[in-house]
């Protein structure tokens, strides 16, 4: 399961496919005014139609796809040349949707809204409008990176721990022959609030031209940041994938597969990181959990529930 924020980041940052170095200088000081505020453009909206058929979960649309699709999709886009921003809702990012406003509308925005988590898959099919599996960023970031490198793209690793980014890239192009890096970057800490940098970031995507950015920062931040820089990389596909960097690098170890299926995998998490994550899993995503499952239970009981799924454009 994605985090949805991560550990303090020092300020080494590569905007090539160099190593991050601990001696790069860190950035200004970050004024007191934000940076320049996402807006809906035409070009970040989403779609009217999504490409797939979606379902509402809790007040929020996710796609009825599968991993391998989900993989294809990017990859065929990205070749065509067209753009896409995704993101890959947990327990924690579908309760943080209902209750902030400003995430439910970057959210909104979104071209592929893929269920990680399996609580979201089992509400899905008590409210009979099942999903037919979790997909998760953290598998999603080796399947698009294997077909990724096979199909020529090029790809931006932006964020994670300090070293987190070239370790998963170093990690993939050795898995994957062709991967291709088209930079490196390990911004610091409150860089989103920087003028000067956030333009100096728009400034190095352009240059470098990638196909994928995989931006790993977190939930809402990722969103936020994905918002600001993607309208100059309109043919470049935008993926906020939390933690993934430190699962690929090795750093973090992901649940053994029988947790992932069971829904097991907070539960891992927890006892890696108590400090971090007793709250979040405990205290708040426990009883929204159950919240969401007898909510959904409830809604699948009314007359035509079933047919409450949105066909898409590939339908």
């Amino acid at each position: 399961m994605m985090t949805a924020d991560r550990p303090k980041q020092s300020a080494a940052v590569s905007p090539t496919a160099e190593t991050n170095s601990p001696a790069a200088p860190a950035a200004p000081p970050a004024p007191t005014a934000p940076a320049t505020a996402p807006q809906t453009s035409p070009q970040s909206a989403a779609t009217t139609t999504p490409p797939f058929d979606r379902i509402n979960l809790h007040g929020f649309g996710l796609d009825v796809i599968t991993l391998a699709q989900a993989t294809d999709h990017i990859v065929a886009s990205a070749r065509a040349g067209r753009g896409g921003w995704v993101i890959t809702p947990n327990l924690d990012i579908l309760r943080r949707l209902s209750r902030e406003p400003e995430f439910a509308a970057l959210a909104s925005q979104t071209t592929l809204r893929l269920a990680d988590g399996m609580p979201l898959v089992w509400a899905s099919r008590l409210q009979r409008t099942p999903l037919p599996e979790r997909v998760a960023g953290s598998d999603l970031i080796w399947t698009l990176s294997e077909r990724g490198a096979a199909a020529g793209l090029r790809f931006y690793l932006l964020g994670g721990n300090p070293g987190a980014a070239q370790a998963a890239a170093d990690t993939l192009t050795a898995r994957f022959p062709g991967f291709a890096v088209a930079g490196i970057e390990c911004p610091p800490m409150g860089f989103e609030r920087d003028s000067i940098y956030m333009d100096a970031l728009r400034t190095r995507l352009a240059a470098a031209a990638p196909d994928v950015v995989l931006v790993a920062l977190g939930a809402p931040k990722q969103e936020r940041v994905i918002a600001a820089v993607r309208d100059g990389l309109p043919a470049a596909w935008f993926l906020g994938i939390g933690i993934s960097f430190s699962f690929v690098a090795g750093d973090v170890q992901r649940a053994p597969a029988w947790m992932r299926r069971t829904g097991l995998e907070w539960v891992h998490r927890l006892v890696q990181e108590p400090g971090r994550l007793a709250r979040r899993y405990l205290i708040d995503g426990i009883p929204f959990a159950i919240s969401l499952l007898v909510r959904s239970a409830l809604h699948g009981l009314r007359p035509g529930a079933a047919a409450d799924r949105r066909p898409g454009s590939s339908s």
